[in-house]
């Protein structure tokens, strides 16, 4: 799935609401495949659990965090914790090593991540709590990842953009290059996806998802 993201920022995006059947569709996709999704990986979800307490017993297992939805509206997103408890308190420390440009934060060294916090990121196991997201309708299965408020206070207007749709457990930036690519690059493949949305369009990008889960592809 090739996208050309040397867009400018003059380009127009569509509004949430003028794709009623496909909405209607896409919240049907996102119930269905969120409960399967539970169903079928519930192993997996009571194995990750047992291996967070049993290297970290006074953490929680669950990690929730604030984030930024649809239209502004903020929301607890969960993961599986992959980090010291203390992580948020020793985030100030370490934004002078970030290693994306603009309004976000990664580093692939990251000390405060966890011997199991590695492997459950290098394979996205970490995310799969976020299907109860789903299923509450705060995110959908695909859509642009939902921003942290820090972020979204350094937005500009054309970045608020990305905010007038459903944040996605996946999105094109994710099969795209994920890591690999700036905060500029993400915010235009993600106004991109929201101006070609579509039921097929969200199908072609969960099996893209899946492919770079099994492959690894730029998760830290």
């Amino acid at each position: 799935m090739t996208v050309n993201t040397h867009t400018t920022q003059k380009h127009i995006v569509v509004t949430a609401d003028d794709k009623p059947l496909y909405l209607l569709l896409k919240r049907g996709v996102d119930i269905v495949g969120a409960l399967i999704g539970i169903i079928l990986l519930s192993l997996v979800f009571l194995a990750t659990a047992i291996l967070i307490k049993k290297e970290d017993s006074k953490g929680p297992i669950l990690f929730k965090q604030i984030r930024v939805g649809k239209d502004g509206k903020k929301f607890y997103m969960y993961k599986f914790r992959s980090m010291v408890s203390d992580a948020e308190e020793r985030l100030a420390e370490l934004l002078q090593y970030n290693e994306i440009e603009g309004a976000m934060f990664k580093m692939k060294e990251d000390p405060r991540i966890t011997k199991i916090g590695k492997f459950i990121r290098k394979t996205s196991i970490d995310e799969l709590p976020q299907l109860w997201n789903v299923l509450r309708g705060d995110m959908s299965l695909v859509g642009p990842r939902p921003p942290l408020p820090r972020e979204v206070r350094e937005y500009t207007k054309y970045h608020k953009q990305r905010l007038i749709v459903t944040p996605g457990c996946t999105g094109l930036w994710q099969v795209s290059g994920r890591n690999n690519l700036g905060f500029d690059q993400m915010v235009e493949l993600d106004l991109y996806y929201i101006s070609n949305r579509s039921i097929m369009y969200d199908i072609k990008i969960i099996i893209k998802t899946i492919t770079s889960i099994i492959k690894s592809n730029g998760a830290f």
